[in-house]
């Protein structure tokens, strides 16, 4: 016996397959999580650049008070240069020592 129907064929699926689509809720959910990553990773990189800041902050603070030290340093150093030419001085070891002789009032 033979069906005279074209939609019913021996040895065929009657079954239509259709194409799986996400729905609107799942769609606005992917859409919320890459939202939240994008900004993690925008805060995470904005963080390390804040980091860096304070880091060369530091860095610069430390380097303007090795230079004021090293300035201090040679005040010292031309001081104590000074020093020994006054002690190895023939006018200085010519003088005398000097006396209080009174206050004026």
């Amino acid at each position: 016996m033979r069906e005279s129907s074209s939609s019913w064929v021996r040895n065929r699926n009657t079954v239509r397959h259709t194409p799986k689509t996400l729905g609107s809720v799942s769609q606005s959910v992917i859409l919320g999580i890459l939202v939240l990553v994008i900004g993690l990773i925008y805060v995470t990189q904005g963080t390390k650049a804040t980091s860096y800041d304070y880091e060369l902050s530091e860095i610069e603070t430390e380097i303007a008070e090795l230079e004021a030290k090293k300035e201090d340093l040679a005040v010292e150093r031309e001081k104590l240069k000074s020093i020994a030419t006054v002690n190895t001085s023939e006018v200085a070891a010519n003088m005398q020592a000097g006396q209080v002789s009174g206050y004026a009032e």
